[in-house]
């Protein structure tokens, strides 16, 4: 039993992450689609029927271009960073509520704490190890801006886990019935949006790659297949916090069309806000998180554990 109980989650596993790598090849065509129209061109349209199949053919470019190596890098941090990154990334994709043939985390949110404060560690050994100004300048601001962010992250998080008194993400579809939890909780989903942005370093808070003044960040010296593998973990953790905030806020996991389409609509939104605002200015990010979402998400933590017991 124990044998067919693995095979089973090996084999949801393996669908699992086909099909989060084939939602961040589409992922990437959706954004130069969209970025070419508000910008008043096309995007790509040559390859395949719309171009659909220029994410493959972009992906079989940089796994096939060679990968330089740098004289004085470290040379076991720079080549394994990357990989470290990616399979973080597709590991915290585990805690999606499936109904069968796969695990269901009780404590799934303490899983989801544990893999965002680990992910940090992957962008920080890409700058450092690179042994570059660049690369090392983004690094630092990555890792400030990520650690940053994750306390407001939690603090709202924990909001809706005072609503639902829970850790298993699963149950927030059960309370979500009458009325999605964002029309309870206007502010936090605003302010859970944006450090979204903030956490998967994301325009108007790129600047872990501001590339008018750090050039390219802490991912510079990488070419081929580690920028490609750096690349697939961003949009892996985009698609990821765009369902986190369907969870949270749109109401819960579904097996239907509309849960997918809710997804979509919120990794628009990312491209969105990279298509129409300009980069922030790094003391005002630090200073939005620290000075005006802590105080937003303490007092309204407060005030929802409050009413909680209130109610009860």
């Amino acid at each position: 039993m124990m044998l067919n109980d693995l095979i089973n989650i090996m084999i949801g596993m393996i669908f699992l992450f086909i099909g989060i790598l084939i939602g961040i090849a589409f992922l990437t065509l959706l954004e130069r689609k969209i970025l070419g129209y508000i910008q008043i061109r096309k995007g790509p349209n040559k390859v395949g029927f719309l171009g659909m199949l220029q994410p493959f053919v972009d992906g079989i470019k940089l796994f096939t271009k060679e990968h330089l190596y740098l004289n004085y890098c470290n040379y076991l941090y720079y080549y394994f960073s990357p990989i470290i990154g990616f399979f973080l990334s597709l590991m915290i994709w585990l805690l999606i509520p499936y109904y069968f043939n796969f695990i269901n985390f009780n404590l799934g949110v303490l899983y989801l704490f544990c893999f965002l404060s680990v992910g940090v560690y992957s962008l920080l050994l890409a700058g450092w190890s690179s042994n570059s100004n660049y690369a090392m300048l983004g690094g630092l601001r990555a890792v400030a801006q990520t650690i940053s962010y994750e306390v407001s992250l939690a603090l709202i998080l924990i909001s809706n886990l005072i609503m639902i008194m829970d850790f298993n993400l699963l149950n927030l579809s059960i309370y979500q019935n009458n009325i999605w939890f964002m029309f309870l909780m206007l502010p936090l989903s605003m302010c859970m949006f944006s450090s979204m942005l903030a956490e998967t370093n994301r325009t108007p808070f790129d600047f872990a790659e501001g590339e008018s003044e750090l050039v390219s960040g802490f991912n510079i010296e990488y070419s081929g297949g580690g920028f490609a593998l750096i690349f697939l973990a961003e949009y892996s953790m985009i698609l990821f916090m765009s369902m986190m905030f369907v969870l949270l806020y749109l109401g819960g996991y579904s097996l239907s069309l509309i849960f997918y389409l809710k997804l979509s609509l919120i990794s628009f939104m990312f491209i969105w806000v990279r298509g129409t605002l300009p980069r922030y200015r790094y003391d005002k990010l630090m200073y939005l998180c620290w000075k005006i979402y802590l105080p937003i998400s303490l007092n309204m933590m407060l005030f929802y554990s409050g009413m909680k017991m209130f109610f009860l």
